[in-house]
């Protein structure tokens, strides 16, 4: 045989052997048409089609990471806010993400913007700021409702940036400073409610052992004239003990002198 002509085959067979052999990665599935009708889901490895008859298509069966552009969105108390987020989904169903949908990665991208502009629309402000897993939870759960007839399972949605207006975010921080100034505030009336409580019992104990406060002032004047200030201010009470002792003193001056008249 003529070396041109088996040079020619020989180039032939590779031409031919290059367009029938497929390589399927691990993380891929290779749905595979003969004559545009599907014949099989092709598993990870190297496969062989017809060249020319023999179509396929290799969908990725990895998690997509899609982020969910910020859209303007007026919640359930007329609050207009931009809200962003991000989609986790993955293709479950090879052949149903080839056959039933155009392009799964675009359709998950639009549903899910008309689902989040949706769901957050049925909440209140206060509500998507306190219970954003609730938020989440419910639009992943519709998302994956619409989504699971096109063979995609969306695993996770999440709120990753909400912006508030101007004028709300200062009206929010105000609340925030009046609530901080209403537990201060019950914080400082508890506070002095158990010191009231203190000294009641305080007083309680002096009435009972009137000594007790006459020690209590002595305490007082011992702690004042260790500071050496030159000015001393007496308690009222001890003002009272002294004035009594001078009334007793007094009192029993005149008893002594009539009982020396008397002798």
């Amino acid at each position: 045989m003529d070396p041109i002509t088996l040079i020619i085959i020989g180039v032939v067979i590779l031409i031919i052997l290059a367009l029938s052999i497929r390589i399927v990665n691990q993380y891929e599935r290779g749905v595979v048409f003969r004559l545009g009708k599907v014949i099989g889901v092709r598993d990870p490895g190297l496969r062989l089609i017809i060249p020319l008859v023999d179509r396929m298509v290799k969908p990725s069966l990895q998690i997509v990471t899609m982020p969910i552009p910020a859209q303007k969105i007026i919640t359930q108390d007329n609050v207009t806010i931009d809200v962003a987020a991000v989609a986790y989904f993955k293709v479950v169903d090879a052949y149903k993400a080839v056959v039933e949908i155009e392009n799964y990665n675009r359709a998950v991208n639009q549903i899910s913007q008309t689902t989040v502009r949706s769901v957050v629309g049925q909440f209140t402000l206060d509500e998507v700021l306190s219970e954003t897993p609730l938020v989440n939870s419910k639009i992943q759960e519709i998302i994956d409702t619409h989504s699971e007839a096109w063979g995609i399972k969306v695993t996770t949605v999440e709120i990753k940036d909400i912006k508030l207006p101007d004028s709300m975010q200062r009206a929010i921080a105000l609340q925030a400073e009046a609530e901080r100034e209403k537990r201060a505030k019950i914080i400082s009336a508890e506070g002095e409610y158990l010191a009231a409580g203190k000294l009641g019992e305080a007083a309680d104990i002096i009435a009972e052992h009137p000594v007790a406060l006459q020690l209590r002032i002595m305490q007082v004047l011992s702690i004042i004239a260790a500071e050496k200030n030159s000015t001393i201010v007496f308690p009222a009470q001890l003002l009272n003990s002294i004035r009594d002792i001078k009334d007793f003193l007094e009192s029993e001056v005149p008893s002594a002198k009539e009982i020396k008249k008397s002798k």
